[in-house]
């Protein structure tokens, strides 16, 4: 029985000695497969969490329009991260100093800027500064694509110590409230929000910010100060701190708001519709998210990798280097639709600087022109009625008097796709034979013109200077005239 029970403790001891490996070895892979996923959730994080300013260069940065009311400085933000639009509308602006409000962005519906770059053409002043100042516009349109929560708590921070110094309150231009934040803001305790006082006219205000805002707390970041544009603020109200210019009357041009507490802005659909044409318009009622547009960013660069990831997918290197080089998908519709109602009134008469300009390639941008107007048949120029212009058969029209003239043919206008590459600047070095020929052409036209001044003037107009005349005695040459 003993040792029945021995042989018994022993086999069950070789059986675990046998499987502590196993064991070992499956604890160890668990302990190396673990961390795997989550070194991978925690590599997207950083990722997007990826920061380019810190809070006190946001503070500084975004000082001088921090006090706007919200929806135009929703627009705003949208309106920076498309830097080339901008650019654009704020030379619009400038060039038409009297459009304003609604009517101005109806004016631009039909441009191919982003809809919150053609809003702010109701606001001339605030187009004047952000053409004065580009470099800011790109990089709060990085800062607001990479870090929104960031911009939008520094707008609070910088709101909040505004209200302390007793410089942001409600009056007959704006009515400014405060409420406690929602549950998991980032934006501070409290959320103060600013609004018109009539929601069909808004004041846009101008501050010197090293004076609404009190005591700076970063003296190494001192706050940006736009001086006002001319002709939109009167100077003597800007020693109190904060001065307001002529209300704009507006009804749809103002469709933006934050959506404090969040991290995001949204997009009012009812009065965006109405002051947007019917390609921009959107679906829907209330209130939705404001998405960036890549393709309208033309080519310009994201700044952080983060923002490459979100919004370069899908969008290939050469596509980006073409919009940032200025080509642009809507001017090339256009351009193509231009080109195409041409080519049906003249049979294909486009130039193929024309077709190359609307971004025709291949088989396209070679087709035969005018109906082979270098050719044979009803469409040849060069026989009218099928008659004969000037003797001999003409049947190409860059070919005078029926012979080839110097033995390559010259096709004026005509099919270019038989007749080899468009004479350019360079086409000498390309075609050193073409050259020759073209040399010995003159040569022998000059011979020609050399027998006919010979012949006593049958031959054609002389087309040489006349040889100065000699005086008798000396024989000297006149060098007068």
């Amino acid at each position: 029985m003993k040792t029945t029970m021995r042989c018994g403790f022993l086999r069950t001891c070789l059986w675990r000695f046998a499987l502590l490996p196993i064991v070992l070895s499956g604890a160890v892979h668990a302990q190396a497969s673990q961390p795997q996923p989550q070194n991978q959730a925690q590599s997207q994080n950083q990722a997007q969490s990826q920061k380019i300013y810190n809070n006190q260069q946001l503070d500084q940065m975004l000082a001088p329009v921090a006090l706007y009311p919200d929806a135009l400085l929703s627009q705003i933000f949208m309106a920076t991260t498309y830097p080339s639009d901008v650019a654009e509308a704020a030379a619009w602006s400038a060039a038409n100093p009297k459009a304003k409000g609604d009517d101005a962005v109806k004016q631009v519906n039909t441009k191919p800027w982003d809809p919150s770059v053609q809003s702010l053409v109701a606001f001339p002043q605030v187009l004047a500064q952000m053409k004065e100042h580009p470099d800011w516009v790109q990089n709060v349109g990085d800062a607001f694509l990479a870090q929104p929560d960031d911009v939008m708590a520094s707008v609070q921070r910088l709101r909040a110590q505004a209200k302390a110094s007793g410089n942001l309150k409600s009056n007959e231009q704006q009515k400014v409230t405060e409420q406690a934040a929602p549950p998991g803001s980032t934006e501070g305790t409290t959320i103060i929000q600013i609004e018109p006082s009539n929601p069909q006219v808004v004041y846009v205000p101008q501050y010197n910010p090293t004076v609404v805002y009190g005591a700076w707390p970063y003296p190494s970041y001192p706050p940006t100060y736009w001086p006002p544009p001319y002709g939109y603020y009167p100077g003597q109200a800007l020693a109190a701190g904060m001065a307001f210019g002529v209300g704009i009357a507006i009804t749809g041009a103002l469709w933006g708001g934050f959506n404090w507490g969040h991290g995001d802005v949204n997009v009012n659909v009812n009065r965006y519709n109405s002051v947007n044409n019917v390609n921009n318009r959107i679906s829907g009622n209330g209130n939705q998210r404001w998405n960036h547009n890549p393709d309208n960013r033309r080519g310009t660069p994201y700044r952080d990798s983060a923002s490459r990831q979100r919004f370069d997918q899908g969008r290939g290197g050469s596509q980006q280097r073409e919009a940032f080089r200025g080509r642009d998908s809507a001017r090339d519709a256009s351009r193509q639709n231009s080109l195409q109602s041409f080519d049906r009134a003249t049979n294909n008469g486009s130039s193929m600087a024309a077709r190359r300009g609307a971004g025709e390639t291949g088989a396209a941008l070679n087709r035969p022109s005018g109906g082979n107007r270098g050719g044979q048949g009803a469409g040849d120029r060069g026989n009218v009625n099928g008659g004969n212009r000037g003797g001999g058969q003409v049947a190409d029209r860059g070919n005078f008097s029926g012979a080839d003239r110097g033995g390559s043919r010259q096709d004026f206008g005509g099919n270019r796709q038989s007749g080899g590459a468009r004479n350019n600047a360079f086409s000498g070095s390309q075609s050193p034979g073409s050259s020759r020929s073209q040399m010995n052409r003159g040569q022998a036209s000059q011979r020609s013109m050399s027998q006919s001044r010979g012949a006593g003037g049958g031959g054609g107009r002389q087309m040489s200077r006349p040889a100065p005349s000699r005086g008798g005695g000396g024989g000297r040459r006149r060098l007068g005239v």
